[in-house]
């Protein structure tokens, strides 16, 4: 009988491109080490030590260490702590002998702890093996998932809390394990917890716009309402939170307050991080024309331009982790999460890369959900608006354009500025004080001041 072929993880995605930039970057070291040499000159001869430090070439290196002292006892003091050789070693020997050698070790040295971290991660054993929680209603591909069994005896009031993720990652960024979960923490508190699950598109929902999905949260929001909640307050992380917004207007009568996670309204607030999505909105565009959706590593790609070697430095320590620790076993499954997104539906990927990203139709008061505008003006809700100062996802300028000074905040928004970063704010050791408990006192009296 044949062995059972063990689970083999897609992840990192698109795991060619980190590899490659890996590689480009270690081996680019080796590429223009036979430039050095003591005949190279000075980026600028008139320049002071500082000034060199900060702007020369590494073309330069060796014919900086012959003008400037200090750069020459810094290339000293290398040899010497890599023992290569001894003080009387010329410069241009170094670099052509022992500091090659050590620079070619250094770089498979680095490399192998990368994709060790990347084998390591690909074949560990943990999965979700946890509880999953109670399904309260299934439209189409999407999911309502009921999170009040987890309430570990707490006795559950009259107040819901429901929530909405983003449609670009799954939902189980709010409930990585039982320890790290947002979603388990609100049912602890006695707060009736929901969360949607939006699923895969497929069949007709490849046409979906946010109108679309926001009609799916209309009818979402009616089964918890028939669950028997009184007070109603609805959540919405990152592009979720967007969803959510155009939900509480459209339907306040039946709510009591909005809680908005890391939530983007001004798109163009802070270009520079966001510089490549829109320098390649044409490219993009067509893409989606071509595919009929935006596919997941498309996006994973976007997220990679933020940062592109946050993968490698987080692999390369995964590596050394203990595999049966519980923090290998946290890293697994938010990396679980991150690679298993579902692709953007045609029409609301153009919506969200022509519109929100390239038009700032949000803030610019154009965006339309079912043929009106999404005024966050007209909300006469108590709102609690969550800005990540970390974020490198969604610009902590473009989430502050829903809460006060600005103008087009709702009138009763409330800001909670948070020193965390977009998923650290959900997941990490921190945000069970710094998110959680906040979120909790808010929900449990709305409008009033929030922790900061």
């Amino acid at each position: 009988m044949q062995a059972a072929t063990p689970h083999l993880r897609l992840g990192p995605r698109p795991l060619p491109l980190h590899v490659a930039t890996a590689l480009w970057t270690w081996q680019s070291s080796s590429a223009g080490l036979p430039l050095l040499s003591s005949g190279s000159t000075p980026s600028s001869a008139a320049a002071t030590d500082d000034d060199s430090a900060g702007h020369a070439s590494f073309r330069g290196f060796v014919g900086l260490a012959r003008h400037h002292e200090a750069w020459r006892r810094r290339l000293i003091r290398l040899r010497a702590d890599l023992a290569l050789s001894d003080e009387n070693t010329a410069l241009d020997e170094l670099v052509r002998g022992p500091f090659a050698a050590a620079l070619q070790r250094e770089t498979l040295r680095r490399m192998d702890r990368f994709l060790d971290g990347v084998q390591r991660y690909r074949h560990h054993a943990s999965e979700r093996d946890f509880a999953e929680p109670a399904v309260a209603l299934s439209d189409g591909c999407s999911r309502l998932l009921d999170f009040s069994p987890f309430a570990d005896g707490a006795e559950l009031g009259d107040t819901a809390l429901f929530m909405v993720p983003s449609l670009v990652n799954r939902w189980q960024v709010l409930d990585i394990t039982p320890e790290r979960s947002f979603m388990r923490a609100m049912a602890r508190a006695g707060i009736g917890s929901y969360l949607v699950d939006w699923g895969t598109p497929s069949g007709s929902e490849r046409n979906f716009s946010a109108t679309d999905y926001v009609l799916r949260l209309e009818r979402m929001l009616d089964a918890v309402r028939h669950a028997g909640a009184k007070r109603i307050h609805i959540g919405g992380y990152c592009m979720g939170g967007l969803l959510a917004l155009a939900l509480a207007i459209r339907r306040q009568a039946d709510i009591d307050s909005l809680v908005l996670l890391a939530t983007p309204w001004d798109f163009h607030a802070d270009r520079t991080g966001q510089a490549l999505m829109m320098a390649n909105l044409p490219f993009l565009s067509r893409l989606v024309e071509h595919a009929g959706e935006l596919p997941v590593d498309a996006l994973q790609t976007l997220f990679y331009s933020l940062d592109p070697w946050q993968v490698i430095r987080k692999f390369s320590r995964f590596a050394a982790l203990d595999p049966a620790s519980p923090a290998a076993r946290e890293f697994v499954l938010l990396e679980d999460w991150l690679n298993e997104g579902a692709p953007l539906p045609g029409p609301l990927a153009q919506e969200c890369l022509l519109g929100w990203y390239g038009a700032n139709s949000p803030a610019s008061g154009e965006w339309q959900v079912a043929g009106e505008v999404v005024d966050p003006r007209r909300l006469q809700r108590p709102v609690l608006t969550v800005v990540p100062g970390q974020d490198r996802i969604v610009p902590p300028a473009s989430a502050r354009a829903l809460a006060p000074p600005s103008p087009i905040a709702p009138p009763q928004a409330q800001r909670l500025e948070l020193p965390l970063g977009h998923i650290g704010m959900v997941v990490s050791g921190r945000a069970p004080q710094m998110l959680w408990q906040p979120v909790t006192d808010w929900l449990r009296a709305p409008g009033g001041a929030p922790a900061t």
